[in-house]
C-alpha cells in the first residue's frame, strides 16, 4: 500500500479505477484502506445508490476510515485483516454481489514514514513492524527467542538475501549481550555482517522486508483473501491487486493463471473447454507505473497491477 509521504497518493490510482470499470451502483471492496486514497477514487465513480466497504488491521487507519465514513454515507469501514473478508462481506448480505475487488498489499507510506512504528531503518524506532500494533508479537520479541535457523530460513525465503545465515548469526551472537530493540541498532548489524553491497540499496532493505512479512503473515494473509475473493464477487465482478514484491506478485499470477485454467485435467480428457470451471478471466498484462508517477513517487516503482473478472 505504498503512496507518496506529502499527499499519501496512491500508486497506480487512474489505472485501477480504470481496471475495475465501477459501475455507479455497483458495490465494492478496498480489501486494504489505508488512508483512503483508493477508495475516494472509487467513491466519486458512485452515484447514490453505490457503496463500499474498506477493510484494513491498523488502528491509524480505521479512524481515518472513521472520519470518512461519517462523511459519505455510502461509506463502511472495518477492523480486520483482509483474509477475513469474506466474513466482512457476509455480515452485509453482499456475497456473490461485489463488482470488484481492490488489494493493495504491503506497508504504507504513511507506516514506513513513522518511526515509532518500527518499519523503516532509516529512521530510529522501536523495533515492532507489526501492521496492527496491538496483536501479535513485535519483531524486537521474535528475534529475542527465534532459533538461529528459523531467522536465517525467514530471510532467505520472505527477503531472498543471501547473507540471511550470516545476518541470523549475528542476530543471535548480539542478543546474547545486547538486546534488538531498535530498528538502528538492527540496520547497523546486518550492514556490518553484509559482505557486499547491492547499488542503490541499503544492505538492510531485504532482512526488514522479511521479517515484516513474517511477523504479519502477509504471504498467507494474500493466499486467503484471494481465494476468498472469489466467492464475495458476482459474476463480472473485477479483482484489482497491487503489489510490491516479487513473492506477492508469484501468488497473484499463479492464482489467476491457475482459476482462468480451470480444472487441471490431462491433455487427452474427453472434456470440453466450458466445462473446466474456468473461474476467472485475466485482464490484459501486468500494469506497471509510469515515469511520471515514478518521478512523483519512487516509491511505485516495484508496484505490480494484475486484473481479472470473475466468470462463475
Amino acid at each position: 500500500m505504498t503512496e507518496s509521504h506529502s499527499e499519501h497518493l496512491p500508486v497506480l490510482l487512474n489505472e485501477t479505477i480504470a481496471a475495475l470499470s465501477v459501475k455507479a451502483d455497483g458495490k465494492y471492496l478496498d480489501a486494504t484502506f489505508g488512508r483512503g486514497g483508493h477508495s475516494r477514487a472509487i467513491l466519486a465513480q458512485l452515484s447514490d445508490e453505490g457503496r463500499l466497504l474498506g477493510l484494513d488491521r491498523d488502528p491509524q487507519a480505521i479512524a481515518t476510515g472513521k472520519q470518512l465514513a461519517e462523511q459519505d454515507p455510502r461509506f463502511s469501514i472495518e477492523h480486520c485483516t483482509f483474509s477475513t473478508l469474506a466474513t466482512a462481506v457476509h455480515s452485509r448480505l453482499w456475497q456473490g454481489q461485489v463488482d470488484g475487488i481492490l488489494m493493495d498489499i504491503g506497508v504504507s507510506s504513511p507506516q514506513l514514514d513513522d518511526a515509532e512504528r518500527g518499519f523503516s531503518f532509516l529512521k530510529e524506532g522501536p523495533l515492532d513492524m507489526r501492521m496492527n500494533p496491538n496483536a501479535g508479537i513485535s519483531a524486537a520479541e521474535w528475534l529475542a527467542t527465534a532459533e538461529m535457523d528459523d531467522i536465517a530460513h525467514v530471510l532467505k525465503t520472505l527477503g531472498e538475501e543471501r547473507y540471511g545465515k550470516r545476518i541470523a548469526r549475528a542476530i543471535v551472537e548480539t542478543r546474547e549481550h545486547t538486546p534488538l530493540t531498535t530498528t538502528t541498532q538492527l540496520a547497523e548489524l546486518v550492514d556490518k555482517a553484509s559482505p557486499s553491497r547491492e547499488k542503490h540499496k541499503h544492505p538492510a532493505t531485504r532482512t526488514f522486508q522479511a521479517i515484516r512479512i513474517f511477523i504479519n503473515n502477509e504471504l498467507d494473509e494474500l493466499t486467503q483473501a484471494l481465494e476468498q475473493a472469489l466467492d464475495v464477487l458476482a459474476v463480472g465482478g473485477r479483482l484489482a491487486v497491487i503489489s510490491f514484491h516479487s513473492l506477492e506478485d508469484r501468488i497473484v499470477k499463479r492464482f489467476f493463471r491457475d482459476q482462468a485454467r480451470g480444472d487441471d485435467l490431462p491433455a487427452h480428457f474427453p472434456i470440453t473447454a466450458d466445462q473446466l470451471n474456468q473461474r476467472l478471466k485475466v485482464i490484459g498484462k501486468a500494469i506497471k507505473a509510469g515515469e511520471e508517477e515514478l518521478a512523483m513517487n519512487p516509491r511505485a516503482r516495484s508496484a505490480v497491477l494484475r486484473v481479472a473478472e470473475k466468470l462463475a
